[in-house]
């Protein structure tokens, strides 16, 4: 048996590795793409116990789903895999008292699903998005501003990737200026996971910090609620807290959890395709000079690569509700199964060198947003515009522009970028 500097065993079978174990989200991304590799090898869908949480009882165990054709199938029957019974943002099932911040409609299952994607869906149409379709660029010009007007060497993540996502759901939202930072600092907390920057070093800390995150962002919105409510503006949470559908409107409580949810998926993932797209693009200077050539034409398929291979969410969690055999596998009753996009995004049966970062790549049939099915992403047409307008404005004006090395966020959930320097 070999080892890694680190001490870490050198990854040359399945075996070598525990998905649970969370020293295995620290290694290398080829480390972990070429276990994830193996893991598709497999005649049958890996099988791993959960680690122990200090909040929560021992689960049954998982299984891994990391090929492209498992993740379609289970994301298209909800109904045999489903969102809700403890959650399917974690592993773990969560804890009663996560549920008051964090038991948005991704973690729920018709008809209490539905009904909430109704309401919302009804506020947050293609013509609510559309008014702010000129904001993102205007916003993406007063980035790149600051950004030149700095000069080189500062934090791409925080002065640039950052910038665009937060804004603009806040200003969806309605959220004023003064608590963009206030926003920000909860998003990192919530998605920080054992992060020593962000969440803490330690179980215990990285969850006492999540839940104040939770409960300091639900108050936030809920106050701004009560005045619109009085006081209504064309913000989307006027249109929230005023929708009634069908005789159904959010309780303060959906409208709490909503927000948290739209902040952190409509912030954090998208803020994390813009910093790894720009990494793809200093990797890959043919791949850059290609998208300079024609830039109008090429962006479309840029974007859909830089969230391919970024896949900003590496997984999502579903629990068995009878049992059901697919691809040869049975799944029992009860039983839990992980879908990992990252891995299916580099499925070599679908993705020909799945690896490589190729602009041009059609079809590109990534599950960056998820699969599909009832929780296919609500804003994907919102972060596909966004990503689109930064690198345009980017590109445009600064096409030089290179990142430094990224510095990785520590967490199986998010494939974050916290930190990463950039020069022009």
């Amino acid at each position: 048996m070999s080892v890694t500097p680190a001490g870490r065993k050198t990854i040359t079978s399945a075996a070598d590795f525990d998905l649970s174990d969370y020293d295995f989200w620290a290694r290398p991304v080829r480390e972990r793409e070429h276990a994830f590799q193996l893991l598709r090898g497999l005649d049958r869908p890996a099988f791993y116990e959960e680690m122990e949480v200090s909040f929560a009882p021992k689960g049954p165990g998982y299984y891994a789903l990391v090929k492209h054709a498992d993740i379609l199938e289970a994301s298209r029957n909800p109904e045999v895999f489903c969102s809700g019974g403890g959650g399917a943002t974690n592993i773990p099932d969560m804890p009663p008292e996560f549920t008051e911040y964090f038991g948005s409609m991704i973690n729920m299952d018709d008809p209490r699903h539905a009904r909430l994607r109704r309401i919302v869906s009804r506020a947050f149409t293609p013509r609510m998005i559309g008014q702010f379709e000129a904001d993102v660029e205007t916003a993406a010009a007063r980035i790149v501003d600051d950004l030149i007007a700095k000069g080189p060497g500062c934090d791409f993540v925080t002065e640039v990737a950052a910038r665009l996502p937060l804004k603009i759901i806040c200003d969806m939202m309605g959220i004023p200026e003064k608590d963009y930072g206030f926003v920000f600092d909860r998003s990192n907390l919530i998605l920080g996971g054992f992060d020593p920057e962000y969440g803490g070093g330690d179980m215990n800390t990285a969850a006492e910090k999540l839940l104040t995150a939770g409960m300091d962002l639900q108050r936030l919105v809920q106050d701004l609620a009560a005045h619109r409510a009085e006081h209504p503006t064309g913000d989307l949470i006027s249109s929230l807290v005023n929708a009634n559908i069908d005789g159904e409107r959010l309780t303060a409580q959906e409208l709490g959890s909503f927000f948290i949810l739209l902040v952190v998926a409509g912030n954090e993932t998208t803020r994390n395709a813009i910093s790894h797209g720009l990494h793809l693009l200093t990797r890959n200077p043919d791949q850059r000079a290609l998208l300079l050539a024609d830039l109008e034409e090429g962006l479309p398929g840029a974007v859909e690569e830089i969230v391919r291979l970024a896949s900003p969410v590496n997984f999502m969690r579903r629990k068995v509700t009878r049992d059901h055999e697919m691809n040869g596998q049975l799944y029992r009753e009860g039983q839990k199964v992980v879908l990992y996009y990252w891995a299916a995004n580099r499925d070599e049966s679908v993705f020909a060198d799945p690896l490589r970062f190729d602009v041009t790549r059609s079809p590109n049939p990534h599950v960056g947003y998820g699969g599909p099915g009832p929780h296919f992403c609500l804003g994907a047409h919102l972060a596909r515009r966004e990503i689109t307008v930064m690198f345009r404005e980017l590109l445009r004006r600064l096409p030089r522009i290179e990142g430094g090395r990224p510095e990785r966020l520590y967490s199986s959930f998010i494939n974050g970028v916290k930190h990463m320097a950039c020069e022009f």
